[in-house]
């Protein structure tokens, strides 16, 4: 029986290596919003419906969480090496094909496999990360993993832009073609080549692996076409919730006994790990405040196109590529609690959540700037103190299990916060748009005009109770405009509750940590505050 590989001297041609798992990462990434963010010029490239169109999404993101659940054991069990060499192939190949396919049977099923490819990349980069990177830049590591969650998200906008207004529908598949073709001579020549453990098949949890799997696919496809189908009135959302749950059943009773699990649930009993993951599912709703409400205003009230949204995106984006390095060195710092800046960061984002319930019918673009930019600054300042906070008090064993248990998380957490804010958005609306109606009822002078009136006046009424067809649309169009913009500012308030919230929790349950002893490192215990 192999035992794991030595671990390797990081040198440039390591960071190279890693610099490339961290481009197809980022690229996979962009694949999933950006194609989410054009589905409208990709549905008119096809032919095909808006209905047919949103198994395009679906399908992708739950074949991307099922992945993140399984690609730590393979890249253990085939390495590291191999495994991303195989994923970004398979991942660009299929970017090539997917243009030039007509069947939508065929799409949705290259969809499915392009979804898995690219579900393995971020718990690849997150293990070799923490694997070949010594203590002393480990958490520079741990920053590159971070802007899969605060920079690609956010570049994804204005790519969309880009590719539906100036070059054509193909290039939102073809994007990530550069970035495989950049990123494969790089993993190839840059990550050691470990002895493969095949052994490792003789405990394979291939129960864990199906009923997992199916179970987060099941409920990621759940969450995104809940909506759509209004949730559990429709038999297929109500049969997956259901199979779904109970697969997820057996996969945690699977687990807990299993002698090689892909989930190590006994590492919940630790509070730090249990806090990281909790919060990591936190801080992606949160994030949503920064691009999901920002697109909705400015798509759904102001009716702007993608290009026009773009800039509110990219103030948060740009700066990650420095904030992101900045702050690692700040908590590199004997006196800095990496718990005090994730409050910090929840803070900032508060504040921008507060801000933002400020929004009325009167704003314009650059009323979001101030928003955006604390943005900026708290996502990374979160995601990094959670990151350290969690994995410092993971031992070097441990390592593949945390990678999986918080990618996982983290995906489905992703679809999850998007779905809960989609429905909470959705009945605010409706709750207000109710209200206005109720209270303009009430008051006939608000609806009525007199017959002289010019013809531009919004009251659709006469005082001899005809109505005017043309005004009575501008009508309902306003209290449509006004309700959404209400939904939103709830939305914003709604999120600030929730960064208090965070804040409480992190105060009360994480212990404090000193310094990165983390995966696939060195074993020496963690160093805890005495106090």
């Amino acid at each position: 029986m192999s035992t794991p590989a030595a671990q390797p001297r990081f040198t440039l041609r390591l960071a190279l290596g890693l610099l490339g798992v961290l481009i197809a990462a980022l690229s996979a990434g962009l694949n999933d919003r950006v194609t989410d963010m054009a589905l409208v010029e990709i549905r008119v490239g096809l032919g095909i419906g808006k209905d047919e169109s949103s198994w395009i999404t679906g399908v992708y993101q739950a074949a991307q969480v099922a992945a993140m659940l399984i690609a730590p054991w393979f890249a253990v069990t085939f390495t590291l090496r191999r495994v991303a060499l195989l994923v970004v192939t398979l991942l660009t190949l299929i970017a090539l094909l997917l243009p030039w396919v007509s069947s939508l049977p065929l799409f949705l099923g290259l969809r499915v496999i392009q979804g898995l490819m690219a579900g393995a990349l971020p718990p690849l980069l997150m293990t070799g990360a923490l694997r070949f990177m010594p203590p002393n830049i480990k958490l520079y590591g741990l920053s590159a993993y971070a802007l899969t969650a605060t920079l690609g998200p956010n570049l994804a906008a204005p790519l969309a832009a880009f590719w539906t207004d100036s070059v054509g529908w193909a290039f939102i598949f073809w994007q990530i073609v550069p970035g495989g073709l950049l990123a494969l001579p790089l993993i190839a020549w840059g990550l050691p080549q470990d002895p493969p453990r095949l052994e490792r098949f003789q405990q394979m949890d291939w129960l864990g692996m199906l009923t997992g799997g199916s179970a987060l696919a099941l409920l990621v496809l759940t969450l995104q076409q809940g909506e759509r189908l209004n949730w559990l009135q429709s038999p297929l959302i109500s049969g997956m919730f259901l199979s779904g749950m109970a697969l997820l059943i057996v996969f945690v009773l699977n687990e807990w006994w299993h002698p090689l699990p892909l989930f190590k649930f006994q590492m919940l009993a630790r509070p730090n790990v249990a806090h990281g993951l909790l919060t990591l599912a936190g801080i992606l709703l949160l994030a949503l405040s920064g691009s999901a409400l920002p697109s909705a205003w400015s798509g759904q009230v102001e009716g702007f196109r993608l290009a026009q949204f773009a800039p509110l995106a990219l103030i948060i984006a740009i700066p990650q590529l420095l904030l992101a390095p900045l702050i690692a060195t700040l908590l590199y710092a004997k006196r800095v609690d990496c718990r005090w800046v994730l409050c910090l960061g929840a803070l900032l984002l508060m504040a921008a959540c507060l801000l933002g319930s400020q929004l009325t019918s009167g704003w314009s673009r650059q009323n979001f700037w101030v928003i955006q930019s604390l943005q900026a600054v708290g996502q990374p300042m979160m995601v990094l103190g959670v990151l350290m906070s969690a994995t410092s008090v993971v031992a070097p064993l441990e390592g593949p299990f945390a990678a999986a248990m918080f990618n996982s998380v983290r995906g489905i957490a992703s679809v999850g916060g998007a779905a809960l804010l989609e429905t909470v958005m959705s009945h605010r609306e409706k709750f207000h748009s109710h209200i206005l109606l109720e209270n303009i009822s009430n008051r006939a002078v608000l609806i009525t005009a007199d017959a002289g009136q010019m013809p531009d006046a919004h009251a659709p009424l006469y005082t001899t109770g005809a109505a005017d067809s043309e005004r009575l649309a501008q009508f309902a169009q306003i209290v449509r405009h006004q309700a959404h913009i209400l939904s939103i500012s709830d939305v914003y308030l709604l999120l600030a509750g929730f960064a208090v919230m965070l804040i409480a929790f992190t105060l009360l349950l994480p212990q404090r940590v000193w310094t990165p002893h983390i995966l696939f490192t060195s074993a020496t215990p963690v160093t805890r505050d005495p106090r």
